[in-house]
């Protein structure tokens, strides 16, 4: 048994093997529309934060779709895409938290 031959294994799942790259985009859309509602709720606490993330949010998205459609198919296009939305991810998440501990009340 060679090293690609466990299924189970998340770099061996068809989103990052053998997919046209369009989970990707429906999943990045989605959820860059969820971060941006997120954020925006969350301009009234902390505006510049929030529009960092956003602004975060909608380049990693733009990168997604010119990563798609400028990179040959292949794993390469889908680890760069799947790249891409992590830091969408994660920049929303941490953008998130600064805000929340921006505006927490401290203890003392």
């Amino acid at each position: 048994m060679g090293r690609g031959d466990d299924p189970t294994k998340v770099t061996a799942q068809p989103a990052l093997t053998s997919s046209s790259g369009r989970v990707w985009l429906i999943v990045g859309a989605v959820f860059c529309i969820v971060a941006l509602v997120v954020l925006g709720l969350q301009l009234a606490l902390q505006p510049v934060i929030p529009i960092i993330g956003m602004t975060i949010a909608v380049l990693a998205y733009a990168a997604i779709v010119v990563v798609r459609f400028s990179v040959p198919a292949g794993q390469r296009r889908l680890y760069a895409m799947a790249v891409l939305f992590g830091i969408m991810v994660a920049s929303t998440l941490v953008c998130v938290l600064l805000v929340a501990a921006s505006v927490a009340p401290s203890g003392g």
